[in-house]
């Protein structure tokens, strides 16, 4: 039975095999991890589709593989499947016996190097900000696949004659890697993807931070009557997060170009909200797990989920399809007390909303019998938009409405 590079979400399409958890002979499960894969988005393990033997290892640890190409071979009780020699150090030789004019052709049409072997994010990045054909670079990896620093080199050996954007900027004087002044912490797969994300993000998209005070002096007042019963119910604490959530999915379905992606020329809108909720992994990396059809859940419903994808992303125990699919995203810093973030989009969406710290100040209330000083809870939301969506005042106006919400709304009834 084939083990295949499994999706990771609707826009990813490779992954990375960061480790492999069993070598040939031993046996496998579906209960249990049988390699570690990543993407942009996401770390997760992946158990054997089938229980049995692992009689080939095709990938090895490090390399990044299409979609749906074969990682591995299990052999299921009772089947007998000759096992190969190669090591799990080796990559399967297979892509490399195409025909050299299927190869050149496959090349352009997936973004693989002159060995079929595919780019790596940083590789493709490189290679398209320079215009450069990656086939004719020759790569120093394993079977000639393609690394950054070949490309780098290239560069580099185009010397005084190559054009100014395609040449190497000017270094900077280094800083001590190493003795008593420094600590080398390498980055985990996690936080590479994580970093690959918001470098490819910022390029993609041109970001716009807009933010609004919020007096969150009704969604307190409701919190506080609800505590203690809401506690003893569902066994954790109603935070702010669930009230902010039900008021973007509302004002989502008035200002609907902010739940979207861009395609090409057009922008794609779409009809359900399925939010994303920014997951802090230890420091190491962010996820983003989603709650689908969030529009359609009351604000208890949106405070369970919410609780329930958030732990399930911490402990690894997500469905790879459970972070696909999102169209708006909610990034949730105000645990940390943050004043404001400008947070970055989760591509392919248009807007990621930031809620930070809400601290109690001194406030104008204005009424018929003249203005006047209270102490009320307050906190800023903070909205970094593509500006190829939308222009200011849509997602101002947005914000608006996300405020005038949790500011007016009654939401001791909507507890009740």
């Amino acid at each position: 039975m084939d083990v295949i590079m499994p999706q990771l979400g609707e826009t990813v399409s490779e992954g990375t095999v960061s480790a492999w958890h069993c070598k040939v002979g031993d046996a496998v499960s579906t209960k249990a991890p049988l390699f570690d894969v990543s993407s942009d988005k996401v770390e997760m393990e992946v158990p054997a589709p089938a229980a049995g033997t692992l009689v080939e290892i095709r990938v090895a640890p490090g390399s990044t593989v299409p979609v749906g190409e074969v990682v591995a071979v299990i052999a299921r009780d009772g089947e007998v499947i000759e096992a190969k020699a190669a090591p799990a150090t080796q990559v399967s030789a297979a892509p490399a016996a195409a025909a050299p004019a299927a190869r050149a052709v496959s090349v352009k049409a997936a973004n693989r190097d002159a060995n079929g072997n595919p780019l790596s994010p940083a590789v493709r990045r490189l290679v398209a900000e320079n215009a450069l054909d990656p086939a004719a670079i020759s790569g120093s990896g394993a079977k000639g696949r393609l690394k950054k620093k070949d490309v780098l080199a290239h560069l580099a050996a185009q010397g005084p004659g190559a054009t100014s954007a395609r040449r190497a900027p000017p270094k900077p004087q280094p800083l001590p890697m190493s003795g008593d002044d420094a600590e080398r912490i390498p980055f985990s797969n996690l936080r590479k993807r994580t970093a690959e994300h918001m470098v490819r993000s910022k390029a993609t998209s041109p970001h716009v931070l807009q933010a609004v005070e919020a007096d969150f002096n009704r969604v307190a007042r409701a919190r506080a009557a609800a505590s203690a019963a809401w506690k003893a119910r569902e066994g954790f604490p109603l935070t702010y997060l669930p009230f902010v959530a039900k008021a973007v999915c509302e004002a989502l379905k008035e200002f609907p170009r902010l739940n979207g992606t861009v395609d090409g020329d057009s922008l794609v809108v779409f009809r359900r909200v399925h939010l994303a909720i920014a997951v802090d992994l230890d420091f190491d990396g962010l996820v983003a797990p989603v709650v689908r059809d969030a529009d359609a859940m009351s604000l208890q419903e949106l405070a369970r989920a919410i609780r329930d994808v958030s732990g399930r992303a911490r402990s690894g125990r997500l469905a790879p399809e459970e972070y696909a699919g999102g169209t708006y995203t909610i990034s949730n810093s105000g645990v940390f007390g943050t004043m404001i973030t400008a947070p970055v989009i989760n591509q392919p969406q248009v807007a990621i909303l930031s809620t930070d710290g809400v601290t109690k100040k001194p406030v104008v209330i204005e009424s018929e019998d003249g203005d006047s000083i209270a102490i009320r809870p307050v906190g800023v939301l903070a909205q970094s938009f593509d500006h190829r969506a939308v222009d200011g005042a849509y997602s101002a106006a947005f914000l608006q409405r996300v405020r005038d919400l949790l500011q007016t709304r009654d939401w001791s009834a909507v507890l009740a």
